[in-house]
């Protein structure tokens, strides 16, 4: 009787809600050093940052062109 229960024991999960948990330790960021990257990844990055930098500054050629064009309408 008690090996079965043993193996009953073995294949019983109990599950517990996320609210009523105890709260988990956190990693401490102040310990991490910076990570390293790897070639591609720089590049990837800097592409990235270069694109996001060539649309807004089409973005505010756009607004710009538009508000000088309601301009020339006003009159």
């Amino acid at each position: 009787m008690r090996k079965e229960l043993e193996a009953t024991k073995k294949n019983h999960f109990v599950v517990i809600h996320p609210l009523d948990d105890l709260p988990e330790q956190k990693v401490d960021t102040d310990s991490l050093g910076p990570m390293a990257m790897t070639r591609s990844v720089r590049f990837s990055l800097l592409s990235l940052r270069g694109y996001l930098i060539v649309i807004c500054l089409l973005v505010v050629y756009h607004v710009v062109g538009l508000a000088t064009g309601l301009a020339h309408h006003t009159h």
